[in-house]
């Protein structure tokens, strides 16, 4: 018989140990990690070796949002089995959350990685990795990798979705690599913000009071009052300054965060053109040919903050891969609640790459030729192809702007090809309606606090791992290794496997201890997976396999089993049988 990460286990002396953490698991499955918690301390309780325990103990924590709790656990566990590819997985999890270790759980998400190459665990958690730091290709790869090993795989699935999407993750201004609190940032960069909202703001209200003040005949009044906002805006630039704080990060969150920095850019720019604006019109008897650049200074201090969001909300429309992430995110939205969400906002994205194709086509239309109106017949065949690959139900705003947008295509082209006034009316009314109703979704859940028809509602599936139950050491294959004379460890050579004599013992925590040959000692360490047989010196019938994951501690090799084999010689015993 043999055993394997799944939980299949033979006889085992601490039974009573993982039996707890069986019901520790059990407990964190059905959304009880206060009374996981519980479970899988008293396991530790019982086998303080017991490295599945403290993975689970880890595990709570980070559920419980106790994340410096969860780290000390999580480390526990990689030192009992060095060489447990879900322990290291359980470690670079929670190691991703604490400042300053980011590189440790990308390490020990690669060793991961290394020691069960057929799992899709690692790569999932390396793609995690990849995501959260904006490497997009990075990720998508990880995640494919992951799905040749596991298709099914739902955490892949919905990732990978977002990897095509090019998702900006919660904190795009923060590299997670950072020996910095989030926080600390997130603070930086709010003043940040909140310093070019008020400059923009301010110099818009300024511009539109002074000019509404020149129609009524206070002009020289409201220009004068005018040169009062560069003195209000002295004291907020030195408020909003002192509250930044970490200087030396601010060049490297504009790099990371683009946006951020083109919202400082347009206010520096609004405040520069309400100056000179204000000093144009205090210029007595200015030429008639200034006039232009009067009002273009003017409507730069009044328009440039709604001409960049609108250009930010027409760069994320056309952002990424919208079909490749609905192919991915609709195998699994029946059975993943994040991924129906992602799926409802992705094609919420291609409702809005379609109005804004609509717009122009029809504009041009209109001016130069009607009968040009007959190509937006096409345009809305991805986004309909896309809704009825990813069917998605449950959204009737999304429903109903896809068939108004539908219509206003059909209508236009109708109208263009046969002249008629009243289908260009229905068109683009049905184009206009299409826009109110995405206005009013986007109301409703501004409102309400819930997901939005905007990239920012895209969700990263984040599933517990690290959970699975580690390989138990039956006491046949205790017996087997504690008394056997003749010990073999094949191992993985660039030249073929190989096999050298070895001499073994067992830990209480379960580790096969093995003194070998110094050959074996380089080939172990390009590719640790080994397999060590042995065979029962007392009854002569019984044979022991163990697959399991070598490191070298000191002068000994320790094993961590992945799997167990018992098995019987042929002979008499059989014959009689």
């Amino acid at each position: 018989m043999g055993t394997d990460l799944r939980g299949r286990q033979g006889d085992s002396p601490d039974r009573s140990s993982r039996e707890w953490c069986a019901e520790a698991l059990a407990r964190l499955n059905a959304g009880r990690p206060d009374s996981a918690l519980d479970a899988a301390r008293r396991a530790a309780d019982l086998d303080p070796s017991a490295e599945w325990a403290h993975r689970l103990i880890s595990l709570a924590h980070e559920r419980l949002g106790r994340d410096a709790d969860a780290a000390p656990a999580a480390e526990r566990a990689v030192e009992l089995a060095r060489g447990s590819w879900p322990a290291r997985l359980r470690l670079a999890s929670i190691l991703r959350r604490v400042p300053g270790r980011w590189g440790d759980a990308v390490e020990h998400a690669a060793l991961a990685a290394k020691f069960a190459p057929e799992e899709a665990g690692p790569e999932v958690m390396l793609g995690d990795l990849a995501l959260l730091r904006g490497d997009h290709a990075a990720a998508e790869r990880s995640y494919r990798a992951a799905l040749a090993t596991e298709p099914g795989h739902p955490q892949a699935r919905v990732n990978l979705g977002l990897s095509l999407l090019r998702w900006d993750r919660p904190r795009p201004h923060h590299d997670p690599a950072w020996p910095v609190n989030p926080r600390d940032t997130s603070r930086a960069r709010r003043a940040l913000e909140v310093w070019s909202r008020q400059a923009r703001l301010l110099v818009a209200v300024a511009t539109v009071v002074i000019a509404a003040a020149a129609l009524t005949g206070w002009g020289a009044q409201a220009e004068l009052a005018g040169f009062a906002v560069p003195a209000v805006l002295v004291p907020l630039t030195v408020r909003q300054a002192r509250r930044v704080g970490l200087w030396r990060y601010v060049r490297p969150m504009l790099r990371l965060d683009p946006w951020l920095g083109a919202h400082l850019v347009s206010a520096a720019v609004s405040v520069a053109a309400f100056a000179a604006w204000l000093l144009l019109a205090a210029v007595p008897a200015l030429p008639a040919a200034f006039d232009p650049v009067w009002a273009g200074l003017a409507g730069i201090a009044v328009l440039g903050w709604p001409a960049l969001a609108g250009v930010r909300a027409l760069a994320e429309a056309w952002r990424g891969r919208p079909l490749r992430a609905l192919a991915e995110s609709a195998r699994v939205q029946e059975s993943e609640r994040t991924a129906r969400r992602n799926t409802g906002v992705t094609l919420w994205i291609l409702l809005g790459r379609t109005w804004t194709v609509l717009v122009p086509l029809l504009g041009g239309a209109l001016a130069v030729e009607p009968r040009a109106a007959l190509a937006a017949v096409a345009v809305p065949y991805p986004m309909v192809r896309g809704y009825l690959r990813a069917r998605h139900r449950g959204d009737g705003w999304l429903l109903a702007a896809t068939a108004l947008v539908v219509v206003s295509a059909v209508a236009s082209a109708a109208g263009g090809l046969l002249g008629s006034a009243w289908a260009w009316r229905t068109g683009l009314g049905a184009l206009a309606v299409a826009m109110a109703v995405f206005l009013a979704r986007a109301a409703r859940a501004w409102w309400r606090g819930g997901a939005g028809p905007w990239r920012s509602s895209l969700l990263m599936c984040d599933l517990p791992m690290g959970a699975e139950p580690s390989v138990p050491l039956g006491p046949e294959a205790r017996r087997t290794f504690s008394y056997a004379r003749g010990i073999v460890l094949s191992y993985a050579d660039p030249l073929g496997p190989r096999v050298a004599g070895a001499v073994a013992s067992v830990t209480s925590s379960g580790e096969l201890r093995l003194i070998a040959e110094t050959e074996a000692w380089d080939a172990i360490e390009a590719d640790p997976r080994v397999a060590v047989f042995a065979t029962d010196p007392l009854q002569r019938r019984f044979w022991v396999e163990v697959r399991g994951i070598a490191q070298a501690d000191s002068d000994v090799l320790r094993i961590t089993p992945k799997q167990v084999f018992l098995g019987e010689f042929p002979g008499r015993h059989q014959r009689r049988a």
